[in-house]
């Protein structure tokens, strides 16, 4: 019985609502609804860096086709619903833009006010309206009150994981922090509010950092692929990279259509390439919706010779790793969703010889 079920019996649609979400049919259903998209831009323009930027033609291309095909929301309630356990309409999507250039007001707001969509900044605050191709603080102003938010990317994007000479575990950390609150107090005082949301730049981060900010309310924002559901590591949040070569809407649509892969245990537990990395990484998996023979992961493009053990997949790691970010990617056809893929993927940060990471 529901544990609720007193409360309901003194309203009949409530009583029909509290006898369904007894039922296993709507856990199950409940199930397919705890899933989100979150898409990630940078410059929206036809000059400027074409590794970082979506041509404004193929941005109104992808707006267009959201439109039509999904649910665009707020990041703050995709996150919020996610984090309260609460079920999310099918193909819920968020897009966000990193870096707070201006060519996101001039060529991608007017796109996101034609479709009324909301979308999140994640800004540097001593950047606006002091670097040239940046917003200015009016503008940030405009934007949010038009369906904009905004959130942090830290005072000065920052490598998260470059030390300083000489600098201690502790000192280093505390100095990264300082970094991040100091920017979220600078937004909050700008914009009024505070969503302590942080896109990690270039995407680094690394246990500690993502700890010490979850035990300060904060949610981290990664730059790996990936859907997000209530079960994801809310400290680095997988977003879908829309720009440069993963601009292409033919292969972005199945991204947008992805599921959350239902990863139950992992044995890789921080980002970091070290000296002493595992020979393999093993994904304890909830195979529940998937076959576990369909499962197909890849590297650097190339598919990975796996092995499994029951709902235990087993992915040799790259005998030497490239300086700087990889990932690698799995993903397996979904059972109820037809042609709809769950997918999964695990970061690598390199650093350089001295220790530094590149852009």
């Amino acid at each position: 019985m529901c544990d609720s079920f007193k409360l309901c019996i003194s309203n009949v649609g409530i009583l029909i609502l509290c006898m369904l979400s007894c039922s296993p049919l709507f856990a199950e259903q409940k199930a397919m609804l705890d899933n989100a998209v979150i898409l990630q831009y940078h410059h929206v323009a036809d000059n400027t860096p074409a590794i970082t930027s979506t041509r404004p033609d193929v941005f109104a291309e992808h707006m267009a086709y959201l439109a039509e095909h999904f649910h665009v929301m707020p990041l703050k309630s995709i996150v919020e619903a996610l984090q309260a356990g609460q079920p999310l309409p099918d193909k819920a999507i968020a897009i966000t833009f990193d870096d707070g250039y201006a060519n996101i007001l001039t060529n991608a707001h007017p796109v996101m006010r034609q479709y009324d969509f909301p979308y999140t900044v994640f800004i540097n605050p001593p950047a606006i309206g002091v670097a040239g191709n940046q917003l200015t603080w009016d503008e940030v102003s405009m934007m949010d009150a038009q369906g904009a938010d905004f959130a942090n990317h830290t005072l000065d994007h920052l490598h998260l994981l470059n030390r300083l000479t000489s600098e201690s575990d502790e000192a280093w950390l505390a100095r990264v922090i300082t970094n991040i609150e100091e920017a979220e107090s600078q937004l909050a005082d700008k914009v009024g509010y505070s969503l302590k949301y942080i896109a990690y730049p270039f995407g680094e981060f690394n246990t500690e950092v993502k700890h010490a900010l979850l035990e300060r309310g904060y949610v981290g924002f990664a730059q790996f692929s990936g859907g997000v559901a209530n079960f994801s590591d809310f400290g680095a949040i997988p977003r879908f990279p829309a720009g440069g070569r993963y601009a292409n809407l033919k292969t972005l649509k199945t991204k947008m259509a992805s599921l959350a892969f239902p990863v139950i245990d992992n044995s890789i537990t921080d980002p970091v390439v070290t000296t002493d990395m595992p020979a393999d990484m093993t994904l304890t998996l909830n195979n529940r919706d998937f076959y576990m023979s369909m499962v197909s992961c890849f590297w650097q493009g190339e598919r990975m010779e796996t092995t499994r053990n029951g709902n235990v997949l087993t992915v040799p790691l790259p005998e030497k790793f490239p300086t700087g970010r990889s990932r690698i990617n799995c993903t397996v056809p979904s059972k109820e969703h037809t042609g709809r893929f769950y997918w999964y993927s695990q970061p690598f940060f390199k650093a350089r010889a001295d220790g530094s990471f590149p852009d």
